[in-house]
């Protein structure tokens, strides 16, 4: 691969590019990292001790909306305008996201940004732990920020709710995809969260996220990434709807469609946290 031909400022940017563009006076940097409790791992504290030279630290759970039983669901948009000009991102910024894991969390904040109707957001290639592998710096010290002005345009299309997903999942018209570990989908292994059925929503395809990325955390190429989503059974040419546990590493499939050019997809943001927890709600078990 040559650098730099994976490159786009409105899905996802290499190291090297970040490299190049650090010093942009127009580049927004956020630190979206996000563990479930089962990986002991604490983001803010991780943030606190190194992040990349002007990164703010994007909480997941706080920039949520609050008022919903379920883990972090897409905050009102005027939440999301205050935080995001509190930390200084605002119009014509060019915002890039990166986690700790590689290529995990930072995938639903790319998403929420392209639900508020920014498109200047990418998803930083490999994360932190490639900028570090590579010798990049990283620090302690907190950026200085300056007030932006936001404007928000919300495309409801590109999210949906559970009354959505079920008519969907019953019509046929559009194809689900669960981005969980297959022992999950196939309702063998136990959900995370307690008190949720095991299962996917039927008519689901299964598409793991983690095989949509490489050994170092980065996605894998395009032309890679068709191939993976058809084994799987999925009708690229159908309007796509992205699951997951509870809506985050959806968003790295999200991304990957992106990537792959379309047109029509959104993001199931209760996840199976809603799913799961309705009894009334149909489920399958075993392969699709």
């Amino acid at each position: 691969m040559t650098l730099h031909d994976q490159d786009d400022p409105k899905t996802l940017v290499s190291t090297e590019w970040l490299a190049e563009h650090l010093k942009s006076p127009d580049l927004r940097l956020l630190d979206a990292s996000f563990y479930l409790p089962d990986m002991g791992r604490d983001a803010k504290a991780e943030y606190a001790e190194a992040h990349i030279p002007g990164a703010r630290f994007f909480d997941i759970d706080e920039i949520s909306d609050q008022r919903s039983e379920l883990p972090h669901m897409v905050p009102p948009v005027e939440k999301f305008m205050s935080r995001m000009r509190a930390m200084g991102i605002g119009d014509g910024h060019q915002v890039v996201v990166y986690d700790g894991m590689g290529l995990f969390s930072a995938a639903r904040v790319w998403w929420l940004f392209r639900l508020m109707g920014k498109t200047d957001v990418a998803v930083l290639d490999g994360g932190l732990p490639k900028w570090q592998a590579e010798g990049h710096p990283v620090t302690d010290a907190d950026p200085v920020i300056r007030d932006r002005h936001m404007t928000v345009t919300r495309q409801n299309q590109m999210v949906r709710d559970v009354t959505e997903v079920a008519r969907a999942a019953k019509l046929g018209d559009h194809v689900i995809i669960d981005a969980r570990a297959p022992e999950r989908f196939r309702g063998e292994a136990p959900e995370p969260r307690p008190g949720l059925r095991a299962g996917h929503i039927p008519g689901a395809r299964n598409v793991f996220y983690r095989d949509l990325l490489q050994a170092d955390g980065t996605m894998k190429p395009v032309a890679e990434l068709r191939p993976i989503f058809e084994a799987a059974g999925v009708d690229l040419t159908k309007p796509a709807i992205t699951s997951c546990g509870s809506g985050v590493t959806a968003a790295v499939l999200s991304l990957a469609l992106e990537r792959l050019g379309v047109a029509e997809h959104s993001l199931y943001d209760g996840s199976w946290s809603e799913w799961g927890m309705y009894p009334d709600l149909p489920i399958a078990t075993g392969d699709a």
